[in-house]
Order: structure tokens, then sequence, then C-alpha cells
């Protein structure tokens, strides 16, 4: 653990929204290590070797040529990073293999295989086998000599997981379940050679059961068609009367649920940092576009309307790689106090995973979502030329899309941060209560509007203070009123998870502008400041009006109105010419030629 960090400093999931939170205790991604810079740079050359000149090959599905490049990247050591050394792991930590995620997301369908392999195709048995089921697979599987893949959706079965049709059977010699059922989408699923499969004991035990390739009675469907990650292998898997030995069964039986969602924890998070390394190869490119394509006689980055999108991409992406790399050190730092307090690396990671599952949630979202404006606006920037199949914009568009979808729904994860956010207040983990209840008290008295602070960022963080607060009202006054049935306004819970997310990417910026400036002076987090406040000026208008749309939806009459006015109160923010700033940031990415924050 970090000499710096002790129990008492870490933070718990989501106690962000309730304390005020320290730059000097936040991990920012400009603090890599030398040996966490040389990672990032191999994967960098990675794709510049292995995958960006093979793309249209990868995209045709070549036969082999995908687990071929999985199997070169296990060799130079890019899947074993963050596993156990008793397994022929590097034993990295996990901020080390949140780096990795990213530098290789930027390898489209190459990043999907990558993803699934080390993620859902290989942590499954990590963290939940036994021994010997740990000591067949796994240091076959971080080498790439077997490839792995998860079969949890069924055709009838996808957000609602638990519903699953696929059943296994004891075999009347005791020594098989007999799986009968099918499984849809499965990514590696054409080449993997081992898979973590999910079905009903007797019906009505939902279990994991680890599946090899050539099992009796299991067969892969043909290579599904899709609108994107078209060189990602996607299949349906078949089980008739498969038969799996009794040794294969995963955890325990009736407990796949455990395995099931703690894993998607971790997949998130990952899948918010292959989005980021996705977006920062499509900006690239087009800033290099927008710096070479010229229109009256001029580059089109000279104009106004270009530089917006590019300092907007920009900024975003800057949000984004704030909150991921501060929450992956919470998750590294929560596993640190737990290994010391004596559990097993497996409890350890999905302990801490599941302490910051809330955040993962948040990360999710607004990665895959940041990923579909980047492309979007690359596309824009592209004009005609962006529709063609010659620049590879037009694949990053059609690939970004899919990321909203798997590792659980946007529209899931929104229910889900509200959802776990309110279920640990009632469990006692995070007391909501207090600070809302002092919310209120603030509502009903007359404002301070004397002794501002004048110290830096001063009036950033009482913005990002109020903006809290907004999310406390609203939140609690809906829970107030709705109570047991708060379950079924889902259009209201996205509302609130929309508030809490721009608090929380806002804070994430602030927070690294501030630990810049403090440790390198002002000037060299003057960029920082500008992302920050052009941010936070936008975020006010966002959270205000996703709070409107909230209240409107529960409250009424005189409630309604003093709500309102607190919500005006709380997003109220500084007049600020965002127009010159973007240009400024946007110069600056231009002189420069690459995403340089």
């Amino acid at each position: 653990m970090d000499a710096a960090v002790n129990n008492e400093t870490i933070a718990k999931g989501a106690e962000w929204l309730i304390k005020e939170q320290v730059p000097a205790q936040t991990f920012i991604a400009n603090e890599f290590d030398e040996e966490q810079l040389m990672i990032r740079d191999l994967c960098n050359q990675f794709l510049e070797v292995e995958i960006w000149p093979n793309l249209d090959r990868i995209d045709s599905m070549e036969p082999g040529l995908m687990k071929q490049l999985v199997q070169k990247a296990g060799e130079q050591g890019l899947l074993a990073t963050s596993f156990p050394e008793e397994y022929g792991g590097l034993g990295k930590d996990f901020v080390t293999a949140t780096i990795i995620n990213e530098y290789l997301g930027a390898g489209h369908s190459f990043s999907v295989a990558i993803a699934a392999h080390t993620g859902i195709g290989t942590l499954p048995i990590l963290y939940f086998g036994n021994p010997e089921q740990k000591q067949k697979y796994i240091p076959k599987l971080i080498t790439g000599e077997w490839t792995g893949a998860y079969g949890l959706t069924e055709p009838n079965s996808g957000s609602d997981a638990l519903s699953a049709k696929t059943t296994a059977k004891l075999s009347d010699d005791g020594n098989y379940y007999l799986l009968n059922g099918q499984k849809c989408w499965i990514t590696n699923g054409g080449f993997a050679d081992v898979y973590t499969v999910f079905a009903k004991v007797d019906g009505d035990k939902f279990t994991g059961f680890i599946v090899e390739r050539g099992t009796e009675g299991f067969t892969q469907g043909p290579e599904e068609q899709k609108m994107g990650i078209k060189g990602s292998s996607t299949v349906q898997l078949y089980f008739q009367d498969a038969k799996v030995p009794v040794e294969n069964v995963l955890g325990e039986i009736g407990k796949g649920h455990k395995i099931a969602f703690n894993i998607l924890n971790i997949g998130r998070l990952k899948l918010c940092a292959a989005a980021l390394g996705g977006a920062r190869k499509a900006f690239n490119t087009s800033l290099e576009y927008a710096k070479t394509r010229e229109q009256f006689k001029q580059p089109i980055s000279n104009f106004g309307a270009i530089k917006h999108k590019l300092a907007s991409m920009a900024i975003g992406m800057f949000a984004a790689e704030s909150a991921l790399y501060r929450t992956a050190k919470w998750i590294d730092q929560f596993e640190q106090k737990l290994l010391a307090e004596g559990k097993p690396f497996n409890e350890a990671l999905l302990g801490a995973a599941e302490e910051y599952a809330i955040e993962c949630a948040m990360l999710k979202v607004f990665g895959s979502e940041l990923l579909d404006f980047v492309v979007d606006e690359g596309v824009q920037i592209h004009g005609g030329n962006g529709f063609s199949a010659e620049y590879n914009i037009s694949r990053a568009y059609r690939d970004s899309r899919i990321n909203r979808i798997y590792e659980g729904t946007n529209e899931i994860n929104r229910l889900l941060i509200l959802d776990m956010t309110l279920k640990r207040a009632m469990q006692g983990r995070l007391n909501l209560m207090g600070p809302a209840m002092e919310v209120q008290k603030e509502l009903m008295s007359i404002p301070d509007f004397g002794g501002e602070e004048e110290a830096p960022f001063s009036e950033e963080r009482r913005l990002i203070a109020h903006l809290k607060k907004a999310i406390l009202m609203v939140a609690g006054a809906a829970a107030q009123k709705l109570m047991m049935k708060i379950e079924g306004e889902q259009e209201i819970l996205m509302h609130i998870a929309d508030m809490a997310m721009e608090v929380f990417h806002a804070e994430s910026m602030l927070l690294r502008t501030m630990k810049t400036a403090e440790t390198k002076g002002a000037a060299a987090a003057a960029d920082y400041a500008e992302m920050t406040r052009v941010y936070l000026y936008d975020a006010a208008d966002h959270i205000n009006k996703a709070g409107k749309d909230a209240i409107n939806g529960f409250a009424e009459g005189d409630e309604r109105r003093m709500i309102l006015m607190g919500l005006k109160r709380f997003t109220k923010a500084q007049p600020f010419n965002s127009k010159e700033a973007r240009r400024r940031i946007a110069d600056k990415l231009i002189a420069t030629g690459y995403y340089c924050f």
C-alpha cells in the first residue's frame, strides 16, 4: 500500500457525494511511474505493428488471425500483467491493468477480443475456481495458449440474466452434468478453448460451469454478421446433453449469480478504459484530418465550429481519464487494505470492486457515451469522407455503438447508480440522511452572500459543493415522496444518475487540476483549469435540466416550487466565456497535433 495512504484516508464507495475530497489523496494519470509508462508504450507499439496495419484482415474474419494476435499479445506479456505470479502472471497492480485496457482499447475488434479474454474469459476461473481449476486453466489462458469466452446471455435472457433457460442435470452415474440450452452473442465464441457457462441445476440453482471446446454435445453456431466490431468473433453456443465433468462446476451450486455480477463490476471500469483509448485514437485521427483538410483556402481547423468540436472532445476525454484513474487507484488501495487484513487475493479484488460498484457503473456509462460522441464528431469533421470506408473514422463510428449495450446497458447502469446508493444508505454503509437533512435546513435559511473565499479554485470548489447538495436534495425528496415506489420510476432514477455522473467527473477534473497546481505550479495546471471550468460551466446547466425533469416527475404545488428554487440556487454558475476557453484549448491541441493533456 502507498506509504502516504492508510485505512482512514481511503475514500469509501460513493462517499465523495457527502465528503469534501482532498487533491493530495487523489491519484491522477500524470503520476504513472516509469514501469507503467513503459507498459503504455508497449501497448501503443503492439497496436502500431500488429493491429492497425491489419484492420481490414481482422474485419474480414481471416481464419485463425484473431487467435494468433491474442497469442502474440500473450508472448509480450500483455495478458499476464495483473495475474498472480504463482500462475505465471506478473502480479502488477490494478492501475497498471487499467493502463493496458486503455491503451489496447484503440484496437477496434482486437480490443474486444483481448478485453473479453483477459476479463470475463479468464477472471471467473481466477476468482471463483478451486486450486485445481486455477492450476489447469490460468497459466495457459494468460500466455494466450488457450483463449477464454463467457456464456451468460440467451435469446430471451439479456439484462435479466437470472431468467436463463439453460439447464444442467446430474448424470445417472454422478460423473457429469448434462447441459441443455443455448447462449448467444458470445464474444470469442468461434475460437475459444475455454468457456464459462451459466445454467440452472435442477431448474432453479443458477450455477457456473467451465466448458472446454470439444466437449461432447457442445457446438458453436456460425459467426454473426454485425453492424460494427466485425472482426470480433460472435457466435451462438448450443448444448445438447453436453457432458461437463462434475469437477468443472465453477464455485458453488446455486451461487452463479455471485460470479456473473461481481465480474461485471470490474468489467465496467475496464470498458471505460478501453473506450477512452478508442476515443483518443479517433480524436487524433480527426485532429490530423482537420489540420490537413483545406476549404476556403485554409485548414478547417482554423474555423471556430471545428475548434468547438475539438475542444469539446478533448474536455470529455480529460474528464473520463480523471475519473477513471481516480477510481482505479481507490480499487487498488482498497484491495491492498483487504489483503493486509488477511483476505485471499480473489476476495480482496472482488471486495474492492464491489465497494466502488457505483463508480464503475458511472464510468461505464460516461466512457461509452464519450466514445460515441467523439467518433460522431469525428465523422462530422471528416465531412463526406467520414462516410467512406477508406477513412478509418467510419470503422470507429460503427465499432463504438456496442459499448452502450454490453457490460449492462447504459439504462441498466443508470438505474443501478441510484439503486445501489440508496441501498447502502439503508444498510448504514453510507450516511446520506445527515447531509440530506443539512441541505433541507439550508434551503429554509437565508443565503449567505458574504465572505467568499479567495483561495485558488474557491469558486469551482463552491460550485461542486452546491451541485452535490442539488443531488442530495432531489434524491432525498424523491425517496421521501415515492418511498418503495421509487424503483418503478425509472425516468426519475436516470435523471438523478445523470446529475451524479456530471458531478463525479467534474470533481475528478478539479482535483486533478488542483493537485497539478499544488505540485507543479499554476502554469502547469493552466490548461487543466481551462478544461475544468468549461466542463463545470456546462455541467451546471445539465444538472439543472436533469434536476428539473426529476422534480417535475414527482412533486407538485408548493413542494415543487420550493425544490425548484433550491435547485436554481445550487446550480447557479458564474458567467464564463466558454467560447474563448474552447478556442484556447483547441489552439493548444492544433499546435501539438495530438491529444496532449
